[in-house]
Formats: C-alpha cells, structure tokens, sequence
C-alpha cells in the first residue's frame, strides 16, 4: 500500500515538473480576483505564473476583491497582446492662502520588468504648477511640464499650458520604478480662491479631459486614472527564442514586442483563446457560422460551412457562388414566379405602411419627452432626490398634456407674473383645484440648477408659511414647476402696488415680520437640512386671501450640511437686500438671511423701496435712511403714516431697532433669526415686554459699510412667483 501511495507522489510531481518545464501552469490555478480575469503568463498562486520573471506574479486582495501588480498598482485588465491596464492615484501639492505648503501627497510605483506605454501622457494641472515625472535605473529619466495662469482658464477639454500642461511619455524600458511629484512657483498667492493644489498625474490617452471650473477647484475626488503598462516575454526576439519561447502549439504564433526586447503571442487567423497555453483554454478554432463577434461573409447564413481556422460558403442546389461577393446566384428560375413573389411582397409592405407609421410617431414623441426629460436636470432630479435625506421627498410628476390642458394652451390671460426665471401661469387641475404653474425661460440652460434645487429645497419643507410645492413636469421643452395657487399678490405689491384694496395696517405688518421671521428661524434651525433662502425679499414673500405671508422662490437657496456653518458659494441675490458681508466675502451663512429680513422690516415699516434712486444721494438704500433718520431723531418722517396711531409708537421703535440689529455690516453682530422672530412676536402679544436691548448700535455708519457698493447697482426688484426675477450672481475675487 505503501509503494502504491508513493507511485502516485511521484508520478504527480513528475506530471507537476513537466508543465513547469514546458511553461504552463497547473490545472488547479485561480483565473480570476474580483472581475479581473487572470490568465497565464499571469498568475496569483505559485507554479501559476511565468516562472522565469517574478513581475507576472499577481496579488489578489480577497477582502476587497481587487488585483494589485506588485502591491500597490490596481489592475483594471490584461491583454494577451502586451498591455496591463491599472489605476494610477494623483499626486498633489497643496499651499494655503500664503502660499505656504498645506499638504502633499506623492505616489511611486514599481515596475519590475513592465514599462510605461508610450499610450499614456504626463498631466499636470494647476495655476502657476510645475511637476516631474522621474524613472530610475541603470539610466534614470526625467520629464516635466509648466502650466502657467494668474485667473481661470476659459476653456476646456485642451491641456495648452493654461491650467494644464500635457506631454508625452519616452520611458527606458529598464526602469524599475517611477514617481510624479508636483509644485508650485514661488510667491504665487493670487490663484489659491480657485486653484488651492496642483496635480500631476499619468493617464492613458483620452482618459483625461481638463475642466477648468471643476479640476482646478478640486481634482483630488478624482483620484486616480488608467495607466498602460507595456509586457513581453524574458528579453530575446522571436528569432532569438525560437522554439523555446512559450507560445502555445501550432494554433499561435510569435510575435516581437513593441518593447524592443522580449515577444508576446498571438493566436493565428481563425482562432481565439490564451495563446501562452497549449491546453483546452490555448487557441482554439473559431465557428465563424455560430459565433457573434467572429462573423463569415456569407450573404446567406445557410450557405456557411465552418472548417478548422476559417469557414466556406456552399450554395444550395440550384445555385451557383459567386466568389467575388461571396454569394448564391440562381442557376434557373421562373420568371412569373418571381413577379408573382415581388407583388405580393409590395402589397403587403403597403398593409403595413400605415402600421409603421403610426408606431415611429409614437416613438418619436416618447424620445422626444425623454431628451427633454433629461435636458431639463430628469436625471439629476432623480439622483439627488434618491440620496441621503431626501427619503420623504414627495414630488407629483405632472404630463405635458395635463399642463397644456390646466393653462389653456399656455393662454397669456392665465399669466400670473414674468420675471428673470420665467413665466408663472394660473392653471386648473382636472380636480378643479388652481394652481401656479412656473415655466421657465426657453433656452435658458443656465436654469436647470437652480430648477433642480428648488424641487430639493422645497421638498424638505413642510412650513404653513412656506408655498407648498405640488410637483413638476420634465416632458417640456422648458421645466415646469407645480405650486398652490396663492390668490393675493406680493407683499411688494401691496407695499408698492396699486392692484390691491387698501393699505397694510400696523397689525397686518406685524404679523406678517411676525410669520416670515419664523418661517426663516424654521428654515435655519428645525428644517431636516438647514437651509439658507439667499434671496429673501419683498417680491418674494406671497399673501393670500387673510393676508397670510408664504415665503416663495428658492430657486437661489442652498442646503447646509449639518457640520457645516457657512459656504463659499458665488454670490446670488437681490440687491438692495444683499447682504454686504457676504457680497465681498462669498462666505454665505444664515446670518445673510437675517440681515435680507432687516431690509424687509424696514420696507414693512416705512413703505419705501429698498432702493430708491430718488432719494437723495445718500440716503437711496433704505438702511441707510432709516439709519441717517434714527440718528437725526426724525424717524416720524421715514416711518408710513398709514400705520402710525396714538398707541404703537413705542412699539414701532422697537420694530425698527430689530431691523438695526439685523443690518449690521458683521454677521457676527446679527442676531439669529429664532432671536428675531421671538422678539417680534412679543412685540405682537404684549407690546413692549422684554425690550430688545436699550443700548443703540454704536454708530450708525457701522450699519452702512458695504451699502454704498451695492445701493449704486440699481433696483432689480419685481413682482409674482419669480424674484425678478433678475437676480444678481456675481463672482468675487478674494480681497476684493
């Protein structure tokens, strides 16, 4: 028994040595790590791989499921043609406002007997950036590119040296290592606001298309890019190897490699499989009369005979084959009988015509609702609406038929207001229920964000004083939104306007302060998501029927994460309500909010336009003239008569002293809207308790720093739906 057992052992490694001698692995080897196939001369176990170069030994991480080449180089692909595709991490450098390093992180791969593919570029991208990208071995070698600008490139898709720099790769094929190590040219402050880091990177060609706006901002979510490494077998010619190199049998053949050193495989014509194999899984024939990438050229399919390593075409009987075209002409046919085939034929296309026709503009319609769907943000809607915090979302998705139908054909007697947005019509559900159905601008591509953020901003928002979003529908050619119908106009218009009924009493003021107060501390501290409106205003505030405020347009709002407590966003607003600080900052937090709502207060109270140019030249933004009239102590000039009575002076005073506190130039300064909103409320139910506070802002004119830019801008305010909806986005240079 004993003998028999080592008759087996030592026929086995007899078995084991002799593929090892002829260069194939075992039969047991692993073929794949994750959805990287792995096939010979690669390998991730022992005796699996080509055994005369330790480079073709692969990792495979299990927990992960990814391949790694020599340990640190991700595998995407490997062909039997000599390449090795793998994921390339970015190098960075990063420099704070200063200039001073903030940062860094340099990545070096080696490359044991595997070279860089003259497929791939070295990028650099940046402001003012400049990088290496070094080899080393027995000759080490080094390459480098310059991107030069002092402000952000216009264009995109081109690496031209402004903001990106391209150039090609000539490695030495005996490299064993290589790194990419970027910087930046001393005292190069003025780029940071837009490009705080630079990149230097390897990528395979058309891998990598330079955004401007996106990639100087921030490429590190990037990552990582393909990489094509170059592979052959050992460092002798086919010629050189002759019958000793280890492409599989007769079925393959050899090859010199682009390398200048070594040879890689090939199957022959006619045949497909891993060439570096002579077994089952080798070059194996191709039934190109089965096979749906290895097609014949037969014109009749019937006609196809496959044959070892190609295929022939054989005629049926009473056929002849043509070899120029490969096809069957007919020996001896009817000739009525082929005018009788081709009449049938033609008249049963004809009973088919008007089937094919009526299918293709049904079609044509359902593509045409789809390529509107997604030009108008469909499938960004979807995908945010789909992430975190949005799982209560309820968004009605109206058709295009049920919108024409509601508006009478888009009638101009339903329009309820224009603006800088679009069109807002009055429309009538099938249920009979009204609504205001916002349209926006045609053309207007530039308001598909702000479309999608408003549906995710008003999504979050359950608020009574807050217009209620129904739905939307995308199968326009211009987005629709869905709201409730609010029935009395804007506040500004009852402000400003002569369309409504008789003016806004003290206490119809108040309580209005009152509601959109609340609405906004809502907004910053109870929503799901704090959210900052960004273009608080009187166009923006609606009344219904009992004169209830609900705040409308967040069109410009913005969600804040929960560990955030400001933004860096490009300024958006109204002027005349912007807040200044964050005009010269681009710092956008709640406080901004507060100090619109000062602004709105003060219109409440004294009737005037938030910016007036026939006011003198001092006083045309309204902060600054209730300001310069609190300090002359004639705040009875600037205060609406209609809403002065022998009773609520005392009150009116404190109403304006909120307003004061809510405008002060520092946002640190400001009270938050809860403060704010408590404070009016008391106001509302017990008159004068708990004052705000007795001591008066310092001085006035710390109201009014960064006023004087903005009141010289002019008026873009407006009536409806739409806050002008002209709305003021301007991108401002650090320091400015």
């Amino acid at each position: 028994m004993k003998v028999e057992r080592l008759i087996l052992v030592v026929t086995f490694f007899y078995f084991a040595y002799t593929q090892l001698v002829n260069g194939q692995p075992r039969n047991d080897c692993k073929t794949s790590c994750g959805n990287v196939t792995v096939e010979y001369p690669f390998g991730i176990s022992h005796d699996c791989y080509y055994a005369d170069d330790p480079s073709f030994n692969l990792t495979c991480n299990e927990t992960e499921q990814k391949l790694f080449f020599r340990r640190n180089l991700e595998v995407i692909n490997i062909s039997h043609s000599g390449e090795l595709r793998g994921w390339n991490n970015i190098s960075y450098a990063c420099y704070d406002s200063q200039g001073n390093p903030n940062g860094s992180c340099y990545y070096e791969y080696t490359l044991g007997s595997l070279s860089l593919s003259h497929k791939n570029k070295f990028n650099v991208v940046g402001c003012n950036a400049i990088a290496l990208l070094s080899t080393f071995g027995p000759q080490n070698y080094s390459t480098g590119c310059l991107s030069t600008c002092n402000s952000p490139p216009v264009a995109n898709g081109d690496c031209n040296g402004a903001g990106c720099c391209r150039t090609d790769v000539s490695d030495p094929y005996d490299s064993y290592k290589f790194e990419t190590r970027p910087s930046r040219l001393q005292n190069m402050t003025s780029v940071y606001d837009f490009n705080p880091c630079t990149y230097a990177f390897l990528a395979e060609n058309g891998t990598f298309n330079f955004n401007a706006l996106e990639d100087l901002k921030n490429l590190r979510h990037v990552s990582k890019f393909p990489l094509v490494l170059d592979w052959s077998i050992g460092h002798q010619t086919c010629e050189q190897a002759g019958n000793t190199s280890i492409c599989g049998m007769e079925n393959s053949t050899c090859f010199n490699s682009a390398r200048e050193t070594g040879y890689n495989c090939k199957c022959l014509e006619g045949f497909e499989g891993n060439p570096y194999l002579s077994n089952e899984h080798g070059c194996q024939d191709i039934d190109e009369c089965t096979s749906t990438i290895h097609k014949h050229n037969c014109s009749d399919p019937r006609t196809c005979r496959n044959k070892v390593g190609g295929f022939d075409c054989k005629c049926r009987s009473g056929y002849l084959l043509d070899t120029t075209n490969m096809s069957c002409k007919l020996r001896d046919f009817e000739w009525a009988t082929i005018l009788l085939g081709t009449t049938i034929g033609f008249l049963s296309i004809l009973l088919v015509v008007s089937f094919v026709q009526h299918r293709m503009k049904h079609r044509k319609i359902a593509e045409l609702r789809q390529k509107f769907f997604e030009q108008n943000g469909g499938g960004m809607l979807i995908q945010r609406l789909s992430g975190p915090g949005t799982s209560n979302a309820n968004v009605k998705i109206f058709t295009e038929k049920g919108m024409k139908t509601s508006t009478n054909g888009y009638d101009k007697s339903r329009i309820l207001g224009q603006g800088g947005q679009g069109t807002v019509y009055k429309g009538i559900l099938p249920d009979n229920s009204i609504v205001a159905i916002k349209k926006a601008r045609l053309g207007d591509n530039s308001q598909v964000e702000q479309f999608i953020n408003e549906v995710l901003v008003l999504s979050q928002i359950n608020h009574r004083n807050v217009v209620k979003l129904l739905g939307c529908c995308l199968e326009t050619e211009v987005p629709l939104l869905v709201y409730e119908f609010i029935n009395s106009g804007t506040l500004f218009d009852h402000l400003h306007g002569s369309l409504f009924g008789p003016s806004l009493t003290w206490e119809h003021r108040l309580r209005i302060a009152v509601e959109i107060a609340g609405t906004l501390a809502y907004l910053h501290s109870s929503a799901s998501i704090p959210i900052i409106h960004r273009d608080v205003k009187t166009a923006n505030i609606l009344l219904d029927e009992n004169l209830t405020a609900k705040v409308a347009d967040f069109g410009a709002s913005r969600l804040i994460p929960m560990d955030k407590e400001q933004l860096t966003t490009m300024v958006q607003g109204t002027l005349g309500y912007l807040d200044p600080e964050y005009y010269n900052t681009g710092l956008l937090n709640e406080k901004s909010d507060v100090y619109s709502f000062g602004v709105v207060l003060m219109e409440l109270l004294s009737g005037q336009k938030a910016l007036c140019f026939e006011r003198p030249l001092q006083s045309k933004h309204l902060v600054h003239y209730i300001a310069s009239a609190m300090k002359e102590n004639r705040l009875h000039e600037v205060i609406d008569e209609k809403v002065i009575n022998g009773n609520n002076w005392k009150e009116i005073e404190e109403a304006v002293r909120v307003a004061m506190e809510c405008t002060r130039v520092t946002g640190e300064e400001r009270p938050l809207m809860t403060e704010v909103a408590a404070k009016l409320e008391g106001l509302r139910v017990t008159k004068t308790k708990h004052q705000w506070s007795d001591q008066y802002p310092g001085e006035v004119t710390e109201n009014l720093v960064g006023v004087e830019i903005l009141s010289a801008q002019g008026d873009t305010s407006s009536t409806g739906y739409d806050s002008i909806k002209n709305v003021a986005s301007m991108h401002m240079e650090a320091g400015r």
